[in-house]
């Protein structure tokens, strides 16, 4: 491992034992384009101890984007992260509920930009890729744009925890949507509606899950760019659990399922009590053609039961499909009222002005 770079200039330039291969350092860009450099950028570093990269971070992104305000959000430190990230030029800010998804949530309530860099503070990043995701979102404009990550480290990218995003992933985008290639990734750009109508519900990592549901449940216009990937310096460490944080975010994903996709949740269930009701019915069933009596009392019963209980399950699912839509609705229409990437909202004419236009200052 080698040592840190010493000074932001040489952060530009990846360190070809740290960051993953697959992109050339010239291949990035390390400013904005012209046309880009009025926008208000904010950079966004949820942290919780990691003195021994958040200096490091801070200075990469402040010497990529120059421009743009730099906010690191501790979450209960207990070492240096706050002291270093304000030597390091960052505005600090603190969220004392803890988990990344509280985190991420007080960012997003508490900032106001035009486009936002959210990235984790453990310096595995590729803060070149900053510009190039940013002009992305803008000249497509698109609502977030995906940092998904390219490495051959095994150390910053483990065989289990590849395996894990893989799988969830593909779940994911089997329910969802196939349009995100690295669900998990820390590295993501978006764009003030998407940020501005984004609930921010979770409270921990599955946070990214609930990030890419929202952007599939509303068909936003979104991408992946691959970016490099690095291992975490010395002295740092994750705070990923694996099996742990895994199971949550399974969990959230079958939430979600429950949530935004009523009908095929709730008739599943339904046909698996069915197919069970079935079964426990069927012997009864032949007995009592041959003989005309009910010997199994409970069985009859409890098939009953189970087929009653399908057939509310399936009553469930065609109801909740209902409100489902009608959310979905009224969260496009927030949505809707955020200009896109890149636009200003236009001009209205409220008629308190004194203009001189038809209708101006007429009284309703």
């Amino acid at each position: 491992m080698i040592d840190q770079f010493s000074d932001a200039r040489q952060d530009l330039v990846p360190d070809t034992n740290r960051v993953g291969a697959g992109i050339a350092a010239n291949d990035v860009p390390d400013t904005l384009p012209a046309d880009l450099s009025g926008l208000e950028i904010a950079v966004l570093i949820p942290c919780y101890n990691e003195e021994a990269s958040i200096a490091s971070v801070v200075r990469d992104f402040r010497a990529t984007l120059p421009g743009a305000s730099i906010y690191v959000y501790d979450n209960n430190s207990k070492d240096r992260t706050v002291e270093l990230a304000r030597e390091a030029g960052a505005t600090v800010r603190t969220e004392p509920l803890q988990g990344k998804g509280n985190v991420v949530r007080r960012m997003f309530a508490d900032i106001e930009a035009d486009v936002y860099v959210l990235v984790d503070g453990d310096d595995t990043y590729h803060a070149p890729s900053a510009p190039l995701l940013i002009s992305k979102l803008v000249s497509e404009q698109l609502d977030m744009v995906n940092g998904a990550r390219v490495t051959e480290i095994v150390e910053a990218y483990r065989p289990g925890h590849r395996f894990g995003n893989m799988m969830l992933t593909g779940i994911v985008a089997k329910i969802f949507g196939n349009r995100v290639a690295d669900m998990l990734s820390g590295y993501r750009v978006f764009s003030r509606r998407f940020v501005k109508s984004f609930p921010a519900l979770s409270g921990g990592f599955e946070i990214e899950t609930e990030l890419t549901v929202h952007a599939l449940e509303l068909r936003m216009p979104m991408s992946d760019v691959e970016t490099p990937y690095k291992d975490r310096p010395p002295g740092s460490a994750s705070k990923l659990r694996t099996y742990y944080d895994g199971f949550r975010i399974l969990k959230l994903i079958l939430v979600l399922v429950k949530e935004e996709r009523p009908l095929q949740f709730f008739s599943i269930m339904s046909g698996v009590m069915a197919f069970i009701a079935l079964v426990l019915a069927w012997p009864v069933l032949v007995t009592f053609l041959q003989t005309g009596l009910v010997p199994r009392l409970p069985t009859a019963v409890l098939s009953t039961g189970l087929m009653l209980l399908a057939f509310l399950s399936l009553t469930c699912g065609l109801i909740l499909e209902t409100v489902t839509r009608g959310r979905r609705e009224i969260k496009r229409m927030q949505y809707l009222r955020v200009p896109a990437p890149g636009n200003r909202p236009r001009s209205v004419d409220t008629g308190t002005g004194g203009g001189t236009g038809a209708g101006a200052g007429t009284a309703l």
